[in-house]
């Protein structure tokens, strides 16, 4: 078996060039060789023994020895001795005490050798993901340059020169063939230590890597002048950006644009051609929707703020051009306005108020037994429900052309007669469903909705806590989403429901309400170089 001699020149050597070329400090790749030699050590003289090796940091000298400790009764003959055994050794030995016999230096076989150099490079590399792990934290928001090293079902690995970084699939612009050797920029969106150690992810799709490139391309940006305030994109295809100006006479689109399109082009090649639509940002929502949908011309916009959507009226011709190839256009208005847009044309949007003005005129003929003039003059006055009629102010009604107050009256007779028969009716319905009182009695629900519930089958408050917000809210098949309960109250109700059931406490609810509200600010936040965080970006 060949010996492997080691001098003390050699391992100093050593560990200064291993430190250097891995960007660690000199003493982590001492104590790896320490720990190296002490396992070399150990399986030459016994693992039982307390072997111990030291280097010194000066002379590169290897001190190799066994540790016995002094005790007052013995529980392992291999590394302990009694106080008059140790008084043989060393006069002054106290309990407690470390006595130290130097063991003859090693010369590292083949198997020996192989083993130290696993444990050397097994800690150094440890060493070097913490330093990595160290230099990148604080880096997430960056965007990177980098050398593509391997490409595996995928996903990218990234070398940034003093670390690796991975870049998923879905990361990837689609259709952009990234090979080994390829030069990459890309944006740093997570670093974090996971079991295999810490991993840095790379993004090419991530919102906040275009306004970053356009922070860099638009000095105006990077200066804080103009702020880019909302990112939409489909990846490798199309993106919106909204941008604000906070200097009256600068164009926040033009300095974007830059002379001849100098400025957004740059942005562009780095996308792989992905098409960019520059709009101005709106504080009034309505505008800032007529801007997203840009190229298209809006006609009208109706909001319901309450239901997080908008209608958007378009002439006939335009109507393709709003919604896009595939719904693109439409799609990426509503990520950026983060309003759900429905789109219709002119006819539509007139056949669809006629038909809402048809059915509100037959409920009132219906509950009011009035004839079709009188149900068609308070839909056109703005009634929508019967209960609007029923507690509306006498002179209100009476001020409706044709009504007087002795008709006003009798409309709100009727109007509060047919609610109490329709409460009574419900409350019999919810009754004979079978619905609990633990969940009839929540705050929130009236009869109408318990009753909704309950032809859906839930009829216990237990029932209920398993539900999920959008369970109640879809616009498809939502069990409430004919009342317009928006989400947020869903979602409150729902979390109060399992704080009564007992599957969380009061203060489980207001801790994550508590973290919530913290996220929400730090979304809220402004970005580096004076743009913004994009709302798509988080």
């Amino acid at each position: 078996m060949e010996a492997v001699a080691i001098t003390r020149t050699d391992m100093l050597n050593v560990a200064d060039a291993v430190a250097r070329e891995k960007g660690i400090e000199r003493e982590l790749v001492l104590e790896a060789m320490e720990q190296a030699i002490q396992k070399a050590g150990r399986s030459k003289y016994g693992h039982e023994h307390d072997i111990r090796a030291s280097i010194d940091r000066k002379s590169g000298e290897i001190l190799l020895a066994r540790y016995l400790e002094v005790v007052e009764e013995i529980e392992n003959e291999v590394t302990q001795l009694t106080l008059d055994q140790a008084k043989a050794k060393k006069a002054d030995a106290a309990i407690g005490e470390f006595l130290v016999d130097p063991l003859p230096p090693i010369d590292f076989g083949r198997i020996a050798a192989q083993t130290a150099k696993q444990v050397i490079v097994q800690r150094v590399r440890e060493a070097e993901r913490e330093r990595q792990y160290e230099e990148y934290k604080d880096r997430v928001g960056e965007i990177v340059n980098g050398i593509v090293k391997r490409v595996e079902f995928g996903n990218v690995t990234v070398d940034l020169g003093r670390a690796e970084a991975i870049m998923r699939r879905d990361e990837c612009i689609p259709r952009e063939h990234l090979k080994r050797g390829d030069r990459v920029r890309a944006f740093i969106y997570d670093v974090r230590q996971e079991q295999r150690g810490p991993q840095i992810f790379l993004s090419r799709t991530h919102p906040a890597f275009m306004a970053k490139l356009f922070s860099q391309e638009v000095p105006e940006i990077y200066d804080g002048v103009i702020e880019i305030r909302r990112v939409a994109r489909d990846p490798g295809s199309r993106a919106k950006i909204a941008v604000f100006s906070h200097d009256g006479s600068i164009d926040p689109v033009g300095a974007c644009v830059g002379m001849r399109g100098s400025r957004v082009q740059a942005v562009v090649a780095e996308l792989q051609g992905e098409k960019i639509d520059i709009i101005p940002w709106s504080e009034d929502e309505a505008t800032f929707v007529v801007n997203a949908l840009a190229p298209a011309e809006v006609a009208k916009v109706v909001m319901d703020e309450e239901a997080g959507k908008i209608e958007v009226v378009v002439p006939d011709d335009q109507l393709s051009l709003a919604i896009g190839r595939r719904g693109q256009n439409v799609r990426l208005a509503s990520m950026l306005t983060e309003f759900d847009i429905d789109i219709m044309t002119e006819e539509q949007e007139s056949e669809k108020r006629q038909a809402e003005f048809n059915e509100r005129s037959e409920r009132f003929i219906a509950a009011l037994d009035v004839d079709d003039v009188i149900a068609r003059l308070l839909v056109t006055e703005g009634f929508t429900e019967i209960d609007e009629v029923a507690f509306v102010p006498v002179d209100e009604l009476a001020a409706i052309e044709g009504f007087d107050e002795e008709v006003a009256e009798e409309l709100r007779r009727r109007a509060r007669a047919f609610l109490e028969e329709e409460k009574a009716r419900l409350v019999e319905e919810r009754r004979s469903l079978g619905i609990a009182d633990d969940l009839a009695e929540t705050e929130g629900l009236n009869d109408a909705m318990l009753v909704a519930l309950g032809k859906d089958d839930i009829k216990s408050l237990e029932d209920f806590a398993g539900l999920a917000p959008d369970e109640l809210t879809d616009r498809d098949d939502g069990i409430l989403r004919s009342f317009g309960m928006t989400e947020d109250v869903a979602t409150d109700l729902v979390m109060q429901a399992r704080v009564k059931v007992g599957w969380i406490t009061q203060e489980d609810l207001d801790a994550m309400q508590a973290s919530d509200e913290e996220e929400g600010e730090g979304e809220d936040g402004d970005g580096e170089d004076g743009a913004a965080a994009p709302a798509g970006a988080v």
